[in-house]
């Protein structure tokens, strides 16, 4: 892959510097996963760090035979990156929704390439504050009505990795018991609440594209940050 394509698909890197980039990208390798299979499994956390060309996964806990959606993540983002730092056991695994393309980097050759930039090292800190901080602001949506967590998570998604079109903005159509995990609401009111959307004209979905439209953004986000 080349450096400009990289960079542009991971603002984060922006600031390496081509010869650094390079050098990553010579170690990293291409991963194609069907929807559904497991991207990265629960006991192989800390082998190195995904990159997300295309396509959704997401972040599930596991305790025997149950599981609960932690995070979902898509083109643009990562993951990895902390548990190089954490030889901890891991109970989470990342199961692909969409199919999806990634880059991996062995995880000795990725904190090589933090410690080749001290400025990219920073980055990388300061990113894991904002993570941390949405974790926060997550725990405190929990004080908040189901519509109002629920419209968060959407708009969230819709901000991070959303694509812009005329009809509004779209995410992948996310079954409702993983908006249910992320939101902390149980599957029955979440489905309420998504019904409730649509009569509005709030959101539509198309189940044939697996999308879902964020359709009156302005709505959406005077709904999620309601207090």
């Amino acid at each position: 892959m080349q450096t400009d394509i990289f960079k542009e698909l991971f603002p984060l890197f922006d600031a390496a510097s081509v010869e650094t980039l390079e050098w990553l990208l010579a170690e990293a390798v291409e991963r194609d996963y069907p929807a559904g299979r497991a991207v990265l499994m629960e006991d192989a956390w800390g082998n190195a760090v995904y990159f997300i060309l295309s396509g959704w996964v997401k972040v599930r806990f596991v305790r025997s035979q149950d599981a609960a959606t932690l995070a979902v993540l898509a083109q643009g983002d990562f993951f990895g990156e902390m548990a190089i730092l954490d030889e901890s056991p891991r109970s989470t695994d990342v199961v692909a929704f969409t199919p999806v393309r990634v880059l991996t980097v062995p995880a000795q050759k990725f904190i090589q390439f933090l410690f080749k930039d001290p400025q990219l090292h920073h980055r990388m800190l300061q990113l894991m504050v904002r993570r941390l901080r949405k974790t926060n602001q997550r725990t405190q949506l929990r004080q908040q009505v189901p519509a109002v967590r629920i419209a968060s998570v959407l708009t969230g998604l819709g901000e991070s990795y959303g694509n812009k079109t005329e009809a509004g903005v779209e995410i992948f159509n996310l079954p409702v018991s993983d908006i249910a995990d992320l939101s902390e609401v149980n599957p029955e009111d979440t489905n309420k609440v998504l019904e409730k959307l649509k009569d509005k004209g709030w959101i539509a979905v198309d189940s044939k594209r697996q999308v879902m439209t964020i359709a009156n953004e302005r709505q959406m986000a005077q709904l999620a940050t309601f207090r």
